[in-house]
């Protein structure tokens, strides 16, 4: 039976799923908060004494070598691998006892406003998003009720620290906006559901603004939790590098860890689309992955490449290899470092097309 929301989170259909999945957030909790630190200390050291040095001189095939055959190492990439498939197995499980009934509501709120949901019925769903990214079953496009599994998946992923949108708050409250102070147009590129687009609604009332994906299970899912609160944003179905927005259309562009998502060519592509729809004087802020032009210990050049074999992410090595800021420089962009935030894994930046 649908047991309703805590606050804006959805309960899953049954206390016994709930309660099975607060096990595997613990169970995650443990993975980074505990465990993590001592893989990625025990690792780096052991690559230390055994190479001599730790630098990025080292290959990533160097690095395997002696981080993959220790104990702590593969103790702990077992349990990462398992507690997703623990995740996510059990949240679609859970949501799809009542699939039927959510997908009336969903369909019953796409003519409903305030705000927007334009789908293209033509659209071609890109080849990269057709890949159950985090391993979360029919990944993001292929799953109808795709939205509300990524939502509650989500908040165990967050280890309970986002289960009223709050990281995604706070990186809302961290974008920068123009330094003139205008903006009347935001665009969220690969918003998923919504969770910093409504969030900028929030902060800049009197701004038109659209969330953007490719994936229409996860924006769906998004125009109903804006039209459930009444939040007036809009969401379109569209390519990150193909926009199909007008010339110097936004004040502000934000994107949150979508470009390890795609493959380097595509992220070329998106980010020349951002300068292309961004007005002069107007503000692109982004929070992304480290990579390698940032000089990362072995332990977190481990840490990625686990990620992507283990976790479906067939992209993250490639734009971890990437000179990152240089290709946003290469745009025509002008660029500093961003913000910081309560993940410190992450970097910040802001991006500004010359006025």
């Amino acid at each position: 039976m649908k047991r309703g929301n805590i606050g804006v989170l959805p309960r899953t259909n049954s206390l016994a799923d709930e309660s099975y999945l607060e096990f595997v957030e613990t169970f995650r909790v443990m993975n980074f908060v505990k465990m993590y630190p001592a893989f990625a200390g025990a690792s780096d050291s052991e690559v230390l004494e055994r190479k001599g040095k730790s630098d990025d001189s080292l290959s990533l095939k160097e690095i395997k070598e002696v981080i993959g055959p220790l104990p702590i190492s593969k103790t702990w990439q077992r349990f990462m691998r398992t507690h997703q498939e623990m995740m996510w197995r059990r949240v679609r499980s859970s949501f799809v006892v009542t699939e039927k009934e959510h997908l009336e509501e969903l369909k019953a709120a796409e003519t409903k406003g305030p705000g927007k949901l334009i789908i293209d019925p033509n659209f071609v769903t890109p080849e990269q998003a057709k890949r159950e990214i985090h391993l979360q079953p029919g990944g993001y496009a292929d799953d109808e009720i795709g939205g509300i599994v990524f939502h509650y998946g989500t908040k165990t992923f967050y280890q309970g620290y986002n289960d009223q949108n709050e990281h995604h708050i706070e990186f809302v409250e961290l974008a920068e906006p123009p330094q003139d102070g205008k903006v009347e147009r935001i665009l969220d590129v690969a918003c998923s559901i919504g969770q910093c687009t409504t969030n900028f609604k929030k902060r800049f009332p009197d701004a038109e603004v659209w969330g953007l994906d490719v994936a229409l299970p996860l924006l769906r899912y998004a125009h109903k939790c804006a039209v459930d609160e009444g939040i007036d944003v809009n969401y379109i179905q569209a390519l990150g590098e193909d926009t199909k927005f007008e010339d110097n259309h936004f004040d502000m562009v934000f994107a949150y860890i979508m470009f390890h998502e795609v493959p380097v060519s595509v992220m070329r592509k998106t980010i020349v689309e951002m300068f292309r729809i961004l007005r002069p004087g107007g503000t692109f802020t982004i929070f992304e992955f480290p990579n390698s032009s940032q000089g990362l210990p072995p332990s977190q050049r481990f840490l990625i490449d686990y990620d992507s074999r283990n976790n479906c992410e067939p992209y993250s090595p490639g734009f971890v290899k990437s000179d990152f800021l240089q290709i946003i420089k290469d745009a025509g962009f002008d660029t500093k470092p961003g913000k910081d935030s309560s993940n410190p894994f992450l970097q910040s930046i802001v991006a500004t097309k010359p006025a």
